[in-house]
């Protein structure tokens, strides 16, 4: 990777050297995906039908938080799931502080500073910018269902809505909506990682054909442009546990931002989570077990709908928590099963 940015940008330099000032001016607020359409790049597909009546990204924002939205006009309005919204395992900002290497500690601190949750789930923010969805190990969930959705983000948005959230499928308006909203969560040019020159050489590459793709793959090396999923299995000794050793108080910021997202006055779950001595004494008895309240049992397998009841915990795969993390997360039960608040 260091060697192909290397020899974009040198070969980009070399060109901006000998001529003048490009025809268009960078500036941080950018949309990204607007630049890769003046290199070459077409994101027509992605592109929101407006021709569909009741479209709009207000409708698409109020789906993506709250799980409904009315017919502008009418006073009816349809909840998409009783269980989950899109908020429930996705942010809606930037959560990666380097977006071309993100990684699941830099996310937690990250977290933790800019006061938003560490979920399971990428951010829909950016979506509209990525290649590909449902990756990696994510088939093995859900099988041939993640065939359509792979390079199709309606596809995506529509399994996300029927599978992860446990709903229905959303109807033309809604979906189009939802698209319309995640095209206002896009990556602009402040997003990325551009230096001075980089700019310079992109603003000329819109007027030479020659170098756009030197451009376009200058870009993309700025941003993941899928996001990794590799599930890894729960430790084989659960007593023992992962055969690290733990940091409690970087456990207690993801039992914060993490367990009680979801758990805290059961906000998306049946079980209520608190920093109270004795639920974190219950979860670190569970932990070397094979229940559902075990954490390695839930953050590897998640949890299936119960009888009757269709949600269900979502799984941490190795790119959303990692092993050191878990551990960090065993450690910091232990200390408060003994008393620590």
């Amino acid at each position: 990777m260091i060697k192909l940015m290397y020899g974009v940008v040198m070969g980009l330099s070399l060109w901006f050297i000998s001529h003048n000032e490009g025809s268009i001016q960078l500036s941080e607020s950018d949309k990204l995906a607007e630049v890769i359409e003046l290199l070459g790049g077409d994101y027509s597909e992605k592109r929101p039908d407006y021709s569909i009546p009741f479209v709009s990204a207000t409708v698409g924002k109020a789906l993506v938080h709250d799980g409904i939205a009315a017919i502008p006009g009418s006073k009816k309005a349809k909840r998409q799931s009783k269980h989950f919204v899109c908020t429930s395992c996705h942010n809606t900002t930037i959560e990666d502080p380097d977006l071309a290497n993100p990684n699941p500690q830099s996310r937690l601190i990250y977290a933790k500073e800019n006061g938003i949750p560490f979920l399971q789930a990428t951010t829909l923010y950016g979506a509209v910018n990525r290649e590909t969805y449902y990756n990696g190990d994510y088939e093995k969930k859900y099988g041939d269902l993640v065939l359509p959705a792979r390079y199709n983000i309606r596809e995506a948005i529509q399994l996300c809505a029927t599978e992860c959230s446990q709903g229905r499928k959303l109807e033309k308006w809604e979906l189009e909506s939802v698209l319309a909203y995640l095209w206002e969560l896009q990556l602009t040019v402040g997003d990325v990682e551009l230096s001075e020159l980089e700019k310079e050489s992109i603003e000329l590459a819109v007027d030479n054909e020659r170098i756009r793709s030197e451009a376009l793959k200058l870009i993309k090396t700025k941003y993941a442009l899928a996001s990794p999923a590799t599930a890894l299995p729960p430790p084989e000794d659960r007593k023992k546990g992962t055969g690290l050793d733990g940091d409690p108080e970087n456990g207690a910021l993801i039992y914060e931002l993490s367990c009680m997202h979801c758990h805290y006055q059961k906000k998306y779950s049946f079980l209520h989570l608190d920093k109270t001595k004795m639920n974190l004494k219950h979860l670190d008895r569970k932990a070397g077990t094979y229940d559902r309240h075990s954490i390695y049992q839930v953050v590897r397998y998640g949890t299936f709908p119960k009888h009757g009841k269709k949600s269900y915990m979502p799984f941490y795969t190795k790119e959303k928590m990692s092993e050191q993390q878990l551990s960090d997360l065993r450690a910091y039960l232990a200390e408060g099963a003994e008393g620590f608040q």
